[in-house]
């Protein structure tokens, strides 16, 4: 299997648990602020990755790439927004129509990537994103 398939693969088992510890947390509390605590508890485990690793040192190199830097900020900002909006449709709609619409993100992803960065896409990956997009709006309409 090639490495990237297995850890977008990981990516999608543990989003998927996003979604259902999300469901269960959001009981009775404020969306934005479980979602705040959730990038605070995100942010502590993730320096403990990057500190158990070694790579605590790639700081510096981050911070001084000034292009690298401020899209790694924006992308941290979109991440942000992404998430008030998802705890937001998990606290008033069922797991089963908010992931669906959730994962339309793919599409709009690679439309992204086709007209940004000139991406080709074959007909048979065309075909494939338009069945993610239908199979999303089923999930979520019916």
């Amino acid at each position: 299997m090639e490495p990237w398939l297995f850890y977008a693969l990981l990516s999608a088992v543990s989003a998927a648990f996003v979604s259902i510890f999300g469901k269960v947390g959001l009981q009775g509390i404020d969306s934005n602020v479980a979602t705040a605590v959730r990038a605070v508890i995100m942010a502590v485990f993730l320096i403990g990755v990057v500190f158990v690793q070694g790579n605590f040192s790639h700081l510096a190199d981050v911070l001084q790439d000034k292009k690298g830097l401020l899209f790694v900020a924006l992308s941290g900002i979109a991440g942000a927004t992404s998430w008030l909006f998802y705890f937001l449709a998990l606290k008033y709609g069922p797991v089963s129509k908010v992931a669906p619409i959730d994962k339309l993100s793919v599409v709009f992803a690679v439309i992204l990537a086709i007209i940004l960065f000139g991406e080709k896409v074959s007909l048979v990956h065309a075909c494939a994103i338009a069945m993610i997009a239908a199979g999303g709006l089923i999930l979520a309409i019916w």
